[in-house]
């Protein structure tokens, strides 16, 4: 690996783009580029360990190799065999392969990835007699091939499993939040723990956590201490330990967070993964329907991401959504509210006009995350108010 500088690329999700170029720039990155899903930055090894450690919006750092032009498998298999492999893994070594195809010549993603394993053991079976193992769970070195088109981008993976895997989840319900997801829709909402943070209905807790853990400052990988360049041939643990120790929580300590849930189970899962966390006694849990949970006075902050209908006919979705908006305008008065949801139609059905209205997937869902501003009285009598005042 590089010594001093590394060229690096965080993945993210669509829509979260610009809030993980605001996280980059806060730990110090350099260079930092807008991409499609992704933000390019440079920085030194420490700033490498620190982004793995410390982004809520990343999924995954990679660490760019080289790039190549290949039309065909041939050629592929050419430019594999003839990089120094040694340079980065040993024969005791193991390693794994993800292919990202978005190519007319290359089609199979699994067929790639078996052309470039058979390219790296050639390459140490030429010169060793023998070759690495392939380890497809746990490897020291993943190894990242993104095609488009014509042009091979190798790319080392820093973070090895996905840095959604934060380490709390130890339950989950049947359609949890992604953790990144969870993290950019907190940030999107701009809540800055002043007020009360309302999710009533929790599900396994993953807006709930992941406000607290952005209300506090608590770094997402304070559970999670496994990431690729752990196994990497440069590691240097001191650094790493110092990234840890330089990166603890000094948030808030007055932050009301309530979660919950009609149902039990979710909310004994929810308060599973928030003890695992550590987080436990900063969240108020309870099981209850919606239309009974009764909200602090003042303002605050309400979002959820309610059903969007694969377990549910559309006429109880819209019955749903409706009786969410009534709730809303009912007794959060003062609160801004944000709903994610799948389901436009029965987006249509909260009856409450949104003051904004972002896009963003749930994995290949595309989603509308839609502001209300719950305010008393009509909004035409808002803006009379704000022209007087």
């Amino acid at each position: 690996m590089p010594e001093k500088t590394y060229i690096m690329v965080a993945k993210t999700f669509y829509g979260l783009e610009d809030l993980l170029v605001s996280e980059l720039k806060g730990i110090g990155a350099g260079n930092v580029q807008k991409l499609n899903r992704a933000v390019r930055f440079s920085g030194d090894k420490k700033l490498l360990y620190k982004a793995n450690y410390t982004l809520r919006t990343a999924l995954k750092i990679l660490v760019p190799l080289e790039t190549y032009e290949v039309r065909d498998e041939k050629e592929l298999y050419a430019c594999i065999r003839g990089l120094r492999w040694e340079d980065y893994l040993s024969l005791k070594d193991t390693f794994a392969i993800e292919a990202v195809l978005r190519s007319d010549a290359f089609t199979h993603s699994r067929y790639v990835e078996q052309k470039i394993k058979d390219a790296i053991a050639d390459h140490f079976r030429d010169r060793y007699g023998e070759r690495p193992s392939v380890d497809l769970n746990d490897p020291a070195l993943r190894i990242h091939a993104n095609i488009v088109n014509n042009t091979l981008r190798l790319s080392f993976d820093s973070s090895g499993d996905a840095l959604f895997k934060r380490g709390y989840r130890i339950g989950q319900g049947a359609a949890p939040l992604n953790e990144v997801l969870a993290a950019g829709l907190i940030q999107l909402t701009g809540w800055d723990a002043a007020g009360p943070f309302v999710d009533f209905m929790c599900g396994s807790g993953t807006l709930p956590v992941e406000a607290l853990l952005l209300a506090l400052k608590i770094p997402p990988g304070a559970i999670r201490h496994d990431y690729g360049f752990r196994k990497w041939r440069d590691y240097d643990h001191k650094l790493y330990e110092q990234v840890v120790s330089e990166c603890g929580g000094n948030g808030r300590s007055d932050i009301q967070v309530y979660a919950s849930d009609i149902s039990s189970v979710a909310v004994h899962t929810a308060r599973k993964n928030a003890r695992h966390a550590k987080i436990e006694k900063h969240i108020n849990f309870s099981v209850c329907h919606f239309n009974d949970f009764s909200p602090p006075s003042g303002r605050g902050m309400v979002v959820i991401n309610p059903p969007y209908g694969e377990r549910m006919k559309q006429d109880n979705l819209n019955a749903l959504y409706t009786g969410i908006g009534n709730k809303l305008k009912k007794d959060f008065t003062g609160y801004e509210a944000w709903i994610f949801s799948a389901n436009r139609e029965a987006l249509k059905h909260v009856g409450l006009h949104p003051a904004r209205r972002l896009t963003l997937y749930n994995g290949p869902m595309e989603c509308k995350f839609q502001q209300y501003l719950l305010y008393e009285g009509s909004r035409k009598e808002r803006k009379k108010e704000r022209i007087h005042d």
